[in-house]
């Protein structure tokens, strides 16, 4: 059974850093595209960024663009978010999602992800 979590949300102040991690079992996170969204209190949850499958291309939202990167280790078959300059207004629950292994670009559409984990809390201060 396929199983991703997260891990490594925080409460952090205003311009600060934080990495997640998403460590993926019975599913290669170099075989599938993986991607992160993020839903904050009262709205919807929203893509944040994703890496297509082969690893050459990388997508980022406008809002984070420039201050988040995605990557991944394949060895240990995890996939991270490295944060910095954090703002208020990325406060949100983080989650991980991957597309099923016949599909290499990503999507900025949710319904386009087949398992996602249960996500992760950043809480950026000002």
């Amino acid at each position: 059974q396929v199983h991703v979590q997260e891990s490594g949300g925080d409460l952090v102040q205003a311009g600060g850093s934080l990495r997640l991690s998403c460590q993926a079992s019975m599913l290669l996170v170099d075989s599938h595209v993986m991607a992160w969204f993020r839903q904050a209190p009262g709205k919807k949850r929203e893509p944040v960024s994703c890496i297509t499958k082969s690893g050459s291309d990388t997508e980022y939202s406008d809002a984070v663009k420039g201050r988040f990167t995605i990557s991944r280790d394949n060895t240990n078959n995890t996939l991270y978010l490295q944060m910095n300059s954090l703002k208020p207004e990325d406060t949100a629950t983080y989650y991980c999602a991957a597309r099923v292994w016949q599909h290499g670009a990503c999507s900025s559409s949710e319904i386009d992800y087949n398992w996602w984990g249960q996500g992760t809390q950043v809480t950026v201060s000002s």
